[in-house]
């Protein structure tokens, strides 16, 4: 019997189409098929697994993933794949309890990499993003391949190292905290006005705190998220007298984006301009 690996509902410049409703709808024609959390994670094993993969993405496209709430089907995918990839550390929970009942198998591919505290957002760092690349090639046996999405992933760093060398500042402002490992690879300073969830509620001292250190920062631009809100860190800008503009953590795309074949790569570099932009780059 052919082992199968399901990735739930995503589109990727891959050739591979997208695959929505329940798991049995999938084709059994020999293709492996895997549940993976979100983007990120299904961009990858997509790009890896080629058309020897069914691919579909558990959080659905322009959702945010960290407060999805699986569906009754949604756990019985993940209780019956063969391989399911998830990040731990709290970033989805109702993912993280559902794994606990796979018959097959899950992995963590927070494992083994150095984490900042409880901040998952590794992929961020293209480097980080390489290393779960070749983790998620070794578990679809497809090396050779994630070999080859691991270099894109360092040219990548390679152009996002020479962007951002030559620049007026050095502190991004960001709506939430996702932004600490391209900040650290990059050399950049975060300043955040919520926390690790996109939806938390600063203190008005909190709130205060921040426009004062957007001030004192010399910081032109605060950066906001296409999936999340922007009313808090438009207050901030509004009240530091500084313009607004997108960083996108990529924790998930919207249909628009993935109809006109964005990607990982092409987000990446929007964001590369966004912060040129910002930072008064050379």
């Amino acid at each position: 019997m052919v082992t199968r690996i399901i990735l739930i509902g995503v589109a990727v410049a891959t050739g591979l189409a997208a695959c929505g409703g329940s798991p049995g709808a999938a084709p059994d024609d020999g293709r492996l098929e895997v549940v993976a959390g979100f983007y990120p994670l299904a961009y990858a094993a997509a790009r890896i697994g080629g058309d020897a993969v069914i691919v579909r993405n558990l959080t659905p496209p322009g959702a945010e993933p960290h407060d999805f709430e699986l569906s009754p089907g949604d756990v019985e995918a993940v209780r019956s794949a063969d391989l399911v990839l998830h990040l731990g550390q709290g970033f989805q929970p109702a993912l993280e309890d559902a794994v606990e009942a796979v018959t097959g198998k899950a992995v963590d591919l927070l494992d083994g990499v150095d984490v900042r505290g409880r901040d998952p957002h590794v992929w961020l760092d293209p480097t980080l993003y390489a290393r779960l690349a070749e983790r998620i090639g070794a578990e679809l046996g497809r090396e050779q391949a994630a070999g080859s999405l691991a270099a894109g992933l360092r040219a990548l760093d390679a152009e996002l190292e020479q962007g951002l060398a030559d620049c007026d500042r050095r502190t991004i402002v960001t709506s939430h905290e996702a932004f600490a490992y391209l900040a650290a690879r990059y050399r950049l300073v975060q300043v955040a006005v919520t926390g690790l969830s996109p939806e938390a509620e600063p203190a008005p001292r909190d709130l205060e705190r921040t426009v004062d250190e957007v001030r004192a920062s010399g910081a032109t631009t605060v950066y906001v998220e296409p999936l999340a809100s922007r009313r808090i860190a438009e207050t901030v800008a509004r009240e530091a007298d500084v313009g607004v503009a997108v960083l996108n953590p990529l924790e998930g795309l919207t249909e628009d984006e993935l109809a006109g074949g964005a990607d990982y790569f092409s987000i990446m570099r929007e964001n590369l301009a966004a912060l040129r932009e910002g930072l008064g780059c050379r």
